[in-house]
């Protein structure tokens, strides 16, 4: 068993923070505790109630250990919260196992209504060894989780180690390999290196990586730059790492010039990857401006798989981002430009990489007035679908519980879109092979399921998906998911067609069947209704070498009767919502030969991002071949 409780001085401080600077309510109504700067945050979202507790009961709680070190008030404020959660308070596995019980008999008979070649099909959940609130499918087939190591086992508290300082805020990854099942030892453990934090503790620990960000190299590695220096709420690490598939190990580069806590991470055309906002190293309430790019521009891009970066640092890109709120949408589009949509409503820009400059985009319509946040609270976004070309349209969606609108970003200007059936935030959604949207998790705020704050009895509508078309609309009720996952939940396509879902440490300890072992996460899989259509199109041989721009290039097929479309989907990675990578993109059949089929690759780097992308054979129906991996290439110079 892993030891999860946090010191008593790190409960209060953790519970005082919530992940996102939450607030403490008192009798009054006025933010307790450590809002950034000391200011009232009245817009942050609220962790626990500490009205009706007594002058008495307070003075009993205050530790004089505490007192001496922080001053009485701020002891005070502690005590408050240690009876407001009842720090001796357990969660009991009796309590754990009750709930997935009822969620799996729960799904079981919801989802008996759901024809599976229409709606498609929840199939296997196994535990997992890791919380998984960063995810990336990797070009190796494998799928690469990452977060944290545990440092509560109750899910009444907070549950992630943003307030933690020292050896106990450490970073952790696994790679799940799905050939070989979903045991224990289908897992295997790639931690990130030991590094000594500029915390002043002088405690060296994995590099904790948790809520960073992070996209695709050309090469298929995985460029993840920021995480937690711990306390104040989210406090920026200036931490600079790549993940290496093919030799499965990480490659720590020099630190970026500010930390960073919930940046984004996307990657251009010229294969260089641009390093957006973040909570800086004076914690939270200071997203930074600066952007840099991944690597320096006097250095070269990785494209060849055996091409390890060494020491390659970062450089300051020419223009700044000014998010007041972090892990804005960032998407390349097919005009090479690098299109930034804020969390806050009048925070839209659009970035040229080959300039170095940023201009102004019209304000997103979905009048903030009046919604519990002034942002959008973690929703996603996707590139759809524009056939043989490369996306020229973004759908968003989420992030506010109240909106069930979608706004669609084209051409330079928003339109409000259809909206879908509930609105919800946490959520991720994915674009399938066929084309198709798909959105999964979800909740209405940050720890709150819709039963009150740290509470993971949920409002069970937030379980339940959402398919759409290619262009954004349609949208039908899909159905549930066994665990409700909100806060740090993911989803990625994998190449054989299958959805994985991961994430959300909450619910996953609040339903972990046994919270003694090492398992601490869980993985769930939803088969698409394309699996369930009869018989796939078979993908034989493909070419290994770099295919070029604009280039024909064969593929083998045993099947070349069933093959109606040839499809490019590009890996997703995502954590908070944000997954700048995936992308979707038609190629057009142009000879068939017997066995053997002739297709056209895609015309740029501005239609197709440099890197690897699974290429899938599709029938007329829709129903995909598994995926075979190729890589495009060269970047833009």
């Amino acid at each position: 068993m892993v030891q999860r409780k946090l010191s008593r001085l790190a409960v209060a401080c953790a519970v005082v923070s919530a992940v996102t600077a939450s607030t403490l309510l008192a009798a009054s109504g006025s933010a307790l505790g450590h809002s950034a700067g000391g200011t009232d945050d009245s817009t942050a979202p609220s962790t626990l109630r500490t009205a009706g507790i007594s002058e008495e009961e307070v003075a009993a709680e205050v530790d004089p250990e505490e007192a001496a070190v922080l001053g009485e008030e701020h002891a005070e404020e502690h005590a408050k919260i240690r009876i407001a959660a009842g720090e001796d308070a357990d969660y009991p596995q009796t309590t754990r196992t009750a709930s997935l019980n009822w969620l799996t008999q729960d799904q079981e008979t919801k989802n008996a209504a759901f024809d599976p070649a229409e709606f498609g099909q929840f199939t296997d959940f196994f535990p997992s060894p890791d919380y998984g609130v960063h995810i990336a499918q990797l070009p190796t087939g494998k799928i690469l989780v990452f977060s944290f190591e545990p440092v509560e086992d109750n899910p009444n508290r907070e549950t992630a180690p943003t307030q933690v300082i020292g050896a106990e805020n450490a970073g952790r990854a696994f790679l799940w390999d799905p050939e070989r099942g979903t045991g224990e030892d289908a897992f295997t453990a790639v931690h990130p290196p030991e590094v000594n934090m500029p915390d002043g503790l002088d405690e060296p620990r994995p590099a904790p990586f948790f809520c960073a960000g992070h996209s695709f190299l050309p090469n298929g590695m995985l460029g993840v730059f920021g995480g937690n220096l711990g306390g104040n709420h989210g406090t920026g690490a200036m931490l600079a790492l790549v993940f290496d598939p093919w030799e499965e190990v990480w490659l720590q580069q020099p630190d970026m010039s500010v930390g960073r806590w919930y940046p984004t991470v996307v990657t251009g055309p010229d294969g260089r990857q641009l390093i957006f906002s973040g909570q800086s190293e004076r914690g939270w309430g200071t997203p930074t401006e600066i952007v840099e790019r991944w690597p320096a521009k006097d250095y070269a891009v990785p494209i060849g798989t055996s091409f390890q970066p060494e020491e390659v640092p970062v450089d300051r890109f020419g223009a700044d981002a000014p998010f007041s709120s972090d892990y804005p949408q960032a998407f390349a589009l097919n005009d090479g430009l690098v299109y930034t949509l804020g969390r806050n409503s009048d925070e839209q820009w659009v970035f040229d990489p080959r300039a170095e400059t940023r201009a102004d985009l019209p304000d997103r319509p979905d009048h903030p007035e009046g919604r519990k946040h002034p942002e959008r609270w973690y929703g996603s976004s996707v590139l759809l679908p524009n056939g043989t070309d490369g996306p020229e349209a973004i759908l968003q969606m989420g992030g506010d519980p109240n909106d069930p609108a979608t706004y669609l970003f084209k051409d330079g200007t928003w339109t409000v879109g259809e909206e879908k059936h509930f609105g919800r935030t946490q959520d991720d959604t994915l674009i399938l092979p066929d084309g198709s949207l798909f959105t999964v998790n979800g909740a209405p705020d940050i720890r709150d399921y819709g039963k009150g704050e740290y509470n993971p009895n949920a409002d069970q509508k937030y379980r339940q998906t959402e398919l759409g078309d290619s262009s954004g609309e349609n949208w039908e009720l899909g159905p549930v998911q066994r665990l409700p996952r909100g806060y740090h939940s993911n989803a990625v396509v994998m190449p054989d067609g299958r959805i994985m879902i991961t994430g959300d440490e909450l619910q996953q300890i609040a339903n972990d069947p046994d919270i003694t072992d090492d398992m601490h996460g869980a993985i769930e899989i939803y088969e698409p209704a394309y699996l369930h259509r009869g018989d796939r199109p078979d993908l034989g041989d493909v070419p290994r070498q770099t295919i070029r721009y604009g280039r024909h290039f064969d593929v083998g097929t045993s099947t070349p009767d069933q093959v109606a479309r040839a499809v490019v989907l590009a890996p997703s990675t995502s954590t908070h919502s944000i997954n700048t990578s995936q992308r979707h993109l038609e190629l057009e059949i142009t000879a068939r030969d017997g066995d053997s089929l002739e297709l056209l690759a895609p015309h740029s780097p501005e239609d197709a991002i440099p890197g690897f992308y699974m290429l899938f054979l599709l029938d007329e129906d829709g129903v995909p071949s598994e995926a075979q991996w190729i890589q495009f290439g060269p970047p833009r110079r």
